[in-house]
């Protein structure tokens, strides 16, 4: 199904049902953080917050672009434009940003994931750049690594990565999208084997771990759900409501959400987490207890402990896409 198709499909299937969906409550202190004022940011996919440079946020746009990304103040100003050398952007939709661990250097991820057509790309890719130390516009080398799905090419819109263990997870956006798990030592040699762990909400379009490794969040086009490493769903938490909702990521704290939208002049929003997902302070853990960090499991997809959908919410979800066919059809006929 076309992304334009599925996007009326999802925003007809928000109006019909979105008050049925039990969420954190909205009245919690979101607020807008900025507006993104340059020019050029017009379809901000990705968006990540710097790991070494204090209120610096990165972000990038979505597809029909260079693979460029921006880092911004916080007041929405650009304080530099990268281009990322020998790297493609045919359909950039995430980003994320974690600090190496023996440098304490950042580390910065593109993920070139985005398949409309659901298996018109053999591979996709996924770039590593180090984090330039100084702000300024720069053209910085990057390590390309390609994957495939090892049931099927898909559209996906959602990466993260555990920053305790170091994995790398793609989370596809489709009506029964899914988590999957890079290999633990990625190659450049070769394409790379994304396996399915976890299930993963209807139509997620962005994905991102938190700091300590405790949770990850899963953004969708009306809200965001929380889960344990285990896959085990913790929280959903309702977002503002947004033009089109693209991006999310933490806090460096881990407290709270920033959520943004594509369009110019896009407005990034920070949704505070509800008290049972707020980071619990814990003593830094060695390599070996690191290791250890549950993850999620085939099992646990197989169980549906990924947060999927509910029998209540398939039956929810196909009224709502009856709904919206009918629209479609009435629309279309009108136009004739």
């Amino acid at each position: 199904m076309g992304d334009v198709m599925i996007r009326v499909l999802a925003v007809a299937a928000a109006t019909c049902c979105l008050a049925a969906v039990p969420a954190h409550a909205a009245d919690d202190g979101t607020e807008k953080l900025f507006t993104f004022k340059d020019p050029e940011i017009t379809e901000s996919s990705g968006l990540a917050m710097s790991p070494t440079h204090g209120g610096v946020y990165y972000t990038h746009n979505d597809s029909a672009a260079t693979p460029t990304f921006y880092a911004v103040d916080g007041n929405g100003r650009t304080r530099a434009t990268y281009q990322v050398r020998g790297a493609q952007a045919r359909d950039w939709e995430a980003m994320a940003a974690t600090k190496d661990p023996a440098t304490g250097r950042g580390v910065l991820w593109f993920a070139d994931i985005g398949d409309n057509l659901d298996g018109a790309w053999p591979d996709i890719s996924i770039y590593k750049v180090m984090e330039p130390r100084t702000l300024g516009d720069a053209v910085l080398p990057a390590t390309r690594y390609r994957f495939r799905y090892a049931d099927g090419a898909r559209n996906a819109e959602g990466m993260m990565i555990n920053p305790k263990t170091g994995r790398l997870y793609v989370v596809s956006k489709e009506f029964a999208g899914s988590v999957y798990a890079a290999p633990k030592k990625l190659r450049t040699d070769r394409p790379n084997i994304l396996r399915k762990v976890a299930s993963a909400p209807i139509m997620a379009t962005d994905a991102a771990y938190a700091p300590d490794g405790s949770s990850y969040v899963i953004r969708t086009y009306f809200s965001a759900t929380l889960y344990k490493p285990s896959g085990e769903s913790i929280s959903k938490v309702t977002m503002p409501d947004l033009k089109q909702s693209e991006s999310i990521a933490y806090t460096l704290d881990g407290t709270a959400l920033l959520t943004g939208t594509e369009g110019p002049k896009s407005p990034v929003y920070r949704v505070p987490l509800p008290a049972r997902a707020q980071p619990t302070p814990t003593p830094t853990p060695s390599p070996a207890s690191a290791e250890s960090t549950p993850e999620p499991s085939p099992q646990a997809a197989a169980d549906g402990g990924g947060g999927g959908l509910t029998a209540k919410d398939v039956f929810i979800w196909l009224a709502a896409a009856v709904a919206a066919t009918g629209v479609i059809t009435f629309i279309a006929r009108r136009t004739r």
